[in-house]
């Protein structure tokens, strides 16, 4: 349904690579908010992913780049202002990879140039975008960027490995530049901190199906789907949580606070038995 809540807003939506991903249900959410956005992912990515049919269906256009290469994401905000027509009003940072993950590799055990690499393309990736924004002075006043993240930042999750560091960091430079960028634009800058969910980077992590039938029990709410994230972070677009920055926001279905569930306890007293 429609609310008209991005109506004349701009953005620029990253990380969309095929139906199964946040920021693909964020981006078919803002084009039925009213906003107008360019769409962007690396060119290997976009070379494995559907990219293509998202940016038709929402009347988009595509400008790859690196997340890691300041010249890119220069290039990335002149071109989306010029096709947009005006400064940005939204961001979404949807980008993140381990190569410790891929590669089967424990914390323990991490190779640090992958560990490097990580960092740099899921983290300092969001420093980056925020810092050229900044220098450019590309984002309108209470403009709104939206990170996404993952309780492991917060919390030891073995599967997780190097991410759940590189996650940290990702909030970390929510909270920092937030202020910043607060202070003299008024821009706010959240993470989000989404329920294990079925998309293409998700399900690459071993155990990833045990986990996530957990987590489902593990909720009161049951786990929030890809769509429901993408409804809570067109929220955070609006003008609606002006005064929301610098925050880590749990969208789980309550499992960041809860202890146990009955359901649990009873499933681990079939097993005993």
């Amino acid at each position: 349904m429609s609310y008209n809540l991005l109506k004349g807003k701009r953005g620029i939506i990253t990380g969309a690579l095929d139906s199964n991903s946040i920021a693909w249900k964020v981006a078919e959410k803002a084009h039925e908010q009213g906003a107008i956005f360019t769409l962007t992912n690396a060119p290997i990515a976009m070379r494995m992913g559907e990219i293509n049919k998202l940016a038709e269906k929402c009347n988009a256009t595509i400008i790859p780049a690196d997340a890691t290469s300041i010249p890119d994401i220069e290039n990335l905000y002149s071109k989306s202002m010029e096709v947009l027509g005006g400064k940005i009003d939204f961001v979404l940072h949807s980008i993140g990879m381990s190569v410790n993950i891929r590669k089967g590799i424990s914390y323990a055990e991490s190779n640090y140039d992958y560990f490097n690499k990580g960092i740099d393309v899921s983290a300092l990736s969001l420093h980056k975008m925020l810092n050229v924004a900044y220098r450019m002075d590309a984002i309108n006043d209470w403009g709104s960027v939206v990170a996404l993240t993952y309780i492991a930042a917060q919390r030891a999750y073995p599967f997780y490995t190097d991410m759940a560091d590189i996650k940290a960091l990702l909030e970390s430079i929510c909270r920092t530049f937030g202020y910043h960028y607060g202070v003299r634009n008024k821009v706010r800058i959240n993470s989000v901190s989404q329920s294990p969910t079925k998309t293409t980077a998700g399900t690459g992590i071993k155990g990833f199906d045990t986990f996530y039938n957990f987590a489902d029990k593990q909720s009161p709410l049951g786990n929030a789907s890809a769509e429901a994230c993408a409804d809570y972070c067109i929220t955070l677009f609006s003008d609606l949580t002006k005064m929301v920055t610098m925050q880590n926001l749990y969208h789980d279905g309550g499992y960041s606070s809860t202890g146990v569930t009955t359901s649990l306890i009873e499933d681990f007293e079939k097993s005993a038995k």
